[in-house]
């Protein structure tokens, strides 16, 4: 075991567990910093683990988790908001009009 994955070791259970307990907690805005947060350490661990397994490849499910990481905390804002989405929306002005 190498300094990279004793990094990773460390950070998984101390940076994301407390997101994942604040995001099973709490009033719904620390939710969504919590699941905002839990994606931003993800992606910090599997860049340490890729770097600690001397694995390039690895790199790649990093950065796919850092382009879904905020777009899942974008959509988790959509649910909190209440928002049906565009068809929805369309539905409800046909049904007044």
């Amino acid at each position: 075991m190498n300094a990279w994955l004793l990094a990773a070791c460390v950070l998984l259970p101390a940076g994301v567990g407390p997101c994942v307990w604040r995001a099973s907690r709490g009033a719904p805005a620390q939710r969504l910093a919590a699941t905002s947060l839990a994606g931003t350490m993800a992606v910090a661990v599997f860049l340490l683990a890729a770097r600690g397994l001397h694995r390039t490849s690895y790199v790649d499910v990093a950065l796919v988790a850092a382009v879904l990481a905020p777009t899942s905390t974008l959509v988790y804002a959509r649910c909190l908001a209440g928002g049906a989405g565009p068809a929805g929306r369309r539905e409800e002005t046909e049904d007044t009009g």
